[in-house]
């Protein structure tokens, strides 16, 4: 009997050195679909995702630059999609965060094959010419994953203190994680004012641009200009947008999909927290598919599902538990858990 699942696919920082090589590893099958991506890179100037992932060493400047790593997660993640066992499994519906609401589109069909890399590469470039601002990273939860007042307090206060020296925003509501966002005041205020926590936190997250605030209107702007409405589609598969919005087959309007994507999307919260409430609740999958590169969403996956005691989960050791008897959460970019999907 199939199992139903709602994929989940990564956003940037997904591709990192342990990374390298996924394509030629997971997907040596897949020439056809890389080819593609390649040939369009290479007809852009830019350099071709295989010459990328098989290179001998991971270079953040090259591999982590949003015009590379785009293209590269993109490529990975939709592969991986592809290798879903389809006998075992039934997508119930697909998600993402950030980057991978691009993902999401081009799974669900409500962008083309070939029209999902010029998406994806169009916006990979125009971030890398044209993005300004940064981001930080910091706890809404504590160390055992449950929410935390006293750190939800200091966020409040950073963003109030970001606003007061510069432009501060809430970018991500990443599960137990606040993305945070502004221009180089702003950030050194917020960085100022949060308290140290877990020995790693506020984290500044390197070559990210103020992604999903009003700093970003400019990129919106030229997405408009770059990227025609007739790209889009209503989708094959129901999509959870940035905001737990649902997309359903039959009963989108392609023009408003079009706008959220270029529009809202870029310049407003990205709520991922939303998203996996929405799919949780509202398609009550037997499991979530997380697709590679990476696992680093499952972290804030695992808290989403603990800040709704879903399946009774309380805490990170509760989670862990049941990841090991019976897991809900399957990652593709991990080696034991990607045999349970494909």
């Amino acid at each position: 009997m199939k199992k139903s699942a709602v994929v989940i696919f990564p956003g940037r920082g997904t591709y990192g050195k342990e990374e390298l090589g996924y394509l030629s590893r997971h997907h040596a099958d897949k020439a056809a679909f890389v080819g593609g991506v390649d040939e369009w890179r290479k007809a852009q100037g830019r350099t071709p995702v295989s010459d990328l992932d098989n290179a001998k060493v991971y270079a953040a400047s090259r591999h982590a630059s949003s015009v590379n790593a785009s293209a590269l997660i993109y490529t990975c993640a939709l592969a991986d999609f592809a290798s879903i066992n389809h006998e075992n499994f039934e997508i119930a519906a697909v998600c993402g965060n950030s980057l991978g609401w691009y993902l999401t589109l081009a799974a669900a069909g409500a962008v083309s094959a070939q029209n999902a890399i010029r998406l994806v590469d169009t916006m990979g470039a125009l971030m890398e010419e044209q993005g300004v601002g940064g981001q930080l990273i910091y706890p809404f939860v504590d160390e055992n994953w449950r929410a935390s007042e006293k750190s939800a307090n200091a966020i409040a206060e950073a963003l109030h203190a970001g606003k007061t020296e510069g432009e501060a925003f809430l970018s991500i509501r990443l599960g137990g994680m606040a993305v945070l966002a502004g221009d180089e005041a702003g950030m050194a205020a917020m960085e100022k004012s949060l308290p140290s926590a877990e020995g790693r936190y506020p984290f500044r997250l390197a070559r990210h641009a103020a992604f999903h605030t009003p700093l970003l209107q400019h990129v919106s702007d030229a997405a408009f200009e770059a990227l025609p409405a007739d790209l889009f589609h209503e989708p094959k598969i129901p999509m959870i947008d940035g905001r737990g919005g649902v997309w359903t087959p039959g009963a989108t309007d392609a023009d408003a999909l079009y706008q959220y994507t270029l529009g809202h999307q870029i310049v407003e919260t990205y709520d991922f927290s939303k998203s996996i409430e929405i799919a949780i609740k509202e398609f009550c999958p037997d499991v979530l598919i997380l697709a590679g590169p990476g696992a680093t969403l499952g972290a804030p996956i695992a808290q989403e599902l603990i800040r709704h005691r879903w399946l009774g989960l309380q805490s990170k050791q509760d989670f862990s538990a049941r990841q090991k008897v019976n897991p809900f959460l399957l990652a593709m970019g991990r080696e034991d858990q990607r045999g349970f999907v494909v």
